[in-house]
């Protein structure tokens, strides 16, 4: 009897375990960050209201245009290029670390444009963390502004296209920030206006039926003017982002496009441009 017995304990206390153990399986699944449901419009904007200053954003695929609004950082603008956008999704990460998750889709008539995206604050309203807001960006925009009065120390990466010019002056680093100082210039005699300025982390191959991965890195900071550049004139602009790398297989893009025309340039910048920034204090 004692033997019949201690094999009903040994059975019960693995019955036990197992359960024990496929509970704890259970809940590290369970573990996950469920995307949030987003329609968006190719003629209208929405916008996403955040409570920190948003650091990156990832776009699904190039149908998806995003946008910090300007003189914010907490701010997204999303819209769709156009009405043929497939099931995609967005990726937005804050500066306090926190993550969020969006599945999109086209609507041509979206039923909300507008999201406070941090519901547990029921104080919190839809205003922008401005730019100079603190001491920490105090200090961002001093850097700026000696990196803008530097004399140039590279010669490329360069683009010119149809009499307009964009070239990579300088690259910094100051603590967690890299600063890129640009050149814009226009010899022609029709005013450039700038539709798009950015930054983009692509692959430097994509195979066939494969999906090109891109990661839009999004400024915490710009000085200078980007929103035109002046019939026969030299304009120097910076972008302040927070630091990175990047891998060998990948290139860092930064896209300047012209609004209602043709003149886009870009520059294509490797990992060994970014680790050779110069220290500015």
């Amino acid at each position: 009897m004692k033997s019949k017995s201690g094999v009903w304990v040994v059975c019960l206390f693995m019955l036990l375990s197992f359960k024990m153990f496929a509970q704890n399986e259970a809940t590290k699944v369970n573990s996950t960050i469920e995307p949030l449901l987003l329609t968006i419009s190719n003629n209208k904007t929405t916008n996403l209201i955040f409570p920190y200053a948003i650091t990156s954003v990832d776009r699904g695929n190039k149908d998806v245009l995003v946008q910090k609004a300007q003189g914010v950082e907490n701010i997204l603008q999303v819209k769709a290029a156009n009405s043929s956008l497939t099931e995609t999704n967005l990726t937005i990460v804050l500066a306090d670390g926190s993550l969020y998750s969006f599945i999109l889709n086209y609507a041509s008539e979206p039923s909300k444009l507008n999201f406070i995206m941090d519901t547990r604050d029921k104080q919190l309203q839809a205003i922008g963390i401005l730019l100079n807001g603190s001491d920490n960006e105090a200090r961002i925009k001093q850097i700026a502004e000696k990196v803008l009065s530097k004399k140039g120390l590279m010669k490329r990466p360069k683009d010119n296209q149809y009499d307009i010019g964009v070239k990579l002056l300088g690259l910094y680093v100051n603590e967690g920030n890299l600063l890129f100082q640009l050149s814009l210039s226009n010899s022609s005699n029709i005013r450039y206006d700038i539709d798009q300025l950015r930054f983009y982390i692509r692959d430097k191959k994509v195979a066939k039926r494969t999906a090109a991965q891109e990661l839009e890195i999004i400024p915490v900071h710009i000085l200078g003017n980007q929103k035109f550049i002046e019939i026969q004139s030299l304009q120097n602009l910076v972008f302040v982002v927070p630091k990175f790398t990047i891998p060998e297989q990948k290139y860092l893009s930064i896209e300047v496009m012209e609004k209602n025309g043709g003149r886009h340039l870009s520059l294509k910048i490797k990992n060994k441009q970014l680790i050779g920034a110069n220290i500015i204090q």
